[in-house]
């Protein structure tokens, strides 16, 4: 009787996934798109449907590595080297997708960088290049994003921000700064295209298994999962389910939010 009623139950639970995730045609921009926790974003939305416009910083090798990766949804998938701390190339770049895709449905706001230091002797470029790929780019991205989606009164972008926005640990001065930075400027843009239906929210994961976490060493990782009261890293895949609910219908009122993917953290 219980193996008779599983498969019914496996099916509703498909079923509701698809109802709350489907992206068919929908027009997804996301940025640091092809490693990390980029690449399971991208890769969701590709399996929900949707045409995924992908940037990455300008490892080609990696970007090609992902596109074979994505199998027969490579037809869905659109790659754009692109610096999103340099304005000019980010114009240039929404120039070309207005003309191929007239608008989109949705950004995330993905690339980050870290450039470790404790403040004292953090180089000049150290703060700079932190501060200008994770916020300046968000405010670049976001700019021509809701140009396009205002077209259509209808759109969601999404920052992938971090606890360390509040936590602030040492050495990560840069990074918490910028981190906070994005909350601040994803909720006064919330309140600035809320009326044309275009939301504006946040993810902020945690410890999440990725490359990012790769100069790290064993007993750092270690005292980093003892932090966690879920006792593991979250996987990208995690962080990915969060983003498509927010990007989807049933978050139209959620709105200037931070949704947090931390285990307790």
């Amino acid at each position: 009787m219980l193996i008779e009623n599983f498969v019914p139950l496996c099916l509703c639970v498909q079923q509701l996934k698809y109802i709350m995730f489907n992206f068919n045609g929908q027009k997804i921009v996301v940025t640091g798109a092809t490693r990390g926790i980029g690449a399971a974003i991208a890769t969701a939305f590709l399996d929900q449907g949707a045409i995924v416009i992908g940037l990455y910083a300008g490892n080609d090798a990696a970007a090609e590595a992902f596109r074979d990766r994505c199998g027969e949804a490579a037809a869905r998938l659109h790659l754009f080297a692109c610096d999103v701390s340099d304005y000019g190339a980010v114009e240039a770049l929404f120039g070309e997708i207005e003309a191929r895709f007239d608008t989109i449905d949705v950004l995330i706001n993905n690339a980050g960088i870290r450039r470790d230091a404790v403040l004292a002797m953090m180089k000049e470029e150290e703060w700079r290049q932190v501060i200008d790929v994770n916020l300046t780019g968000g405010y670049t991205m976001s700019k021509f994003a809701v140009q396009l989606m205002m077209k259509q009164k209808y759109g969601r972008i999404i920052f992938i921000t971090s606890p360390m926005s509040h936590l602030g640990f040492a050495g990560q001065a840069n990074y918490a700064a910028s981190k906070a930075g994005q909350i601040g400027m994803m909720r006064s843009l919330s309140k600035e295209t809320a009326k044309r239906k275009i939301t504006v929210n946040a993810v902020s994961p945690g410890f999440i298994a990725t490359d990012f976490l790769d100069d790290l060493d064993k007993e750092q990782l270690k005292a980093y999962k003892k932090m966690v009261p879920a006792r593991r890293f979250g996987k990208p895949e995690e962080v990915a389910d969060a983003v498509l609910f927010l990007a989807g219908p049933k978050a139209a009122y959620i709105n200037g939010a931070v949704l947090e993917v931390t285990g307790g953290l």
